[in-house]
């Protein structure tokens, strides 16, 4: 998307997930693009308006999911928190937050919604947390498994992690291919399938459950379309996510999946 790079993706056959390869020694540089919206509270343009939309709308989804998995309020870190909304949402509506951001232009932004994030997992402390959300943000983690012996020590005895990521397996990317939109290298270092992230967290977190998330086959095939052929919006794009939807139904493989765990016992 930004430097017009390619990048190839090596299937790890144990784990059945990809890699992208090779990994950029300076990766910072990738994210350093007003197109990256998660980044940016940007409205410029339909595509934008559409991404802060529907953001908007899965917000009030994301803390009712959270509050469904803990039981009343509590105390929530998000880890990849982008410029805060998720953060100050939850706050909100009650919850004691906290937010970890390696983008200083999205702490910034945060900074604006009264919500000072911490720059990385090693500044948090000695501090427990019933929810740990991460929304679309494991794929993009360097130290893949050093941060998940983190998630589970900052995670209270009780405490339910909820963990976001596409699914490659889906069928707008098995359409799509390389110009699936999702794989997003070489910002995606990581692209699981529902049995390689279950394998990687099994030691220290027990799946509870799993829900797929309708939203981003749209908005995937869309910037996926656009890569592809070019335009900027595509009918054939919405009836390839419809499409993709219809079938996960059945085959249990939707675009983007959120997954529930708990701490093993």
């Amino acid at each position: 998307m930004v430097s017009g790079e390619t990048f190839e993706l090596r299937h790890h056959q144990t784990l059945d997930i990809l890699i992208t390869h090779p990994k950029p020694e300076n990766l910072a540089m990738y994210y350093e693009s007003d197109a990256y919206l998660s980044h940016t509270d940007s409205n410029k343009g339909w595509f934008a308006t559409l991404y802060q939309w529907v953001k908007r709308y899965s917000l009030k989804q994301k803390v009712r999911l959270i509050q469904r998995f803990h039981k009343g309020k509590g105390s929530l870190l998000d880890v990849g928190a982008g410029t805060g909304d998720f953060l100050q949402s939850a706050k909100e509506s009650g919850w004691h937050v906290q937010g970890v951001e390696v983008s200083e232009k999205a702490r910034d932004k945060a900074r604006e919604k009264d919500l000072l994030l911490d720059r990385s997992l090693d500044e948090i402390g000695n501090v427990k947390f019933d929810v740990i959300t991460l929304w679309h943000v494991l794929e993009h983690i360097e130290t893949l498994e050093a941060t998940i012996e983190q998630l589970h020590d900052l995670l209270s005895t009780n405490g339910v992690l909820i963990i976001a990521v596409p699914n490659f397996k889906s069928y707008d990317a098995q359409y799509y291919k390389q110009f699936w939109a999702a794989f997003d290298v070489p910002r995606h270092l990581w692209h699981f399938s529902k049995f390689g992230l279950c394998t990687l967290l099994s030691t220290k977190f027990s799946l509870v459950k799993t829900r797929p998330m309708w939203f981003d086959a749209f908005y995937v095939s869309l910037l996926s379309e656009k890569y592809k052929s070019g335009h900027s919006f595509s009918l054939k794009a919405i009836a390839i996510a419809f499409w993709s939807n219809v079938r996960a139904v059945f085959t249990k493989q939707p675009s983007s999946r959120i997954y529930c765990f708990k701490k093993a016992k």
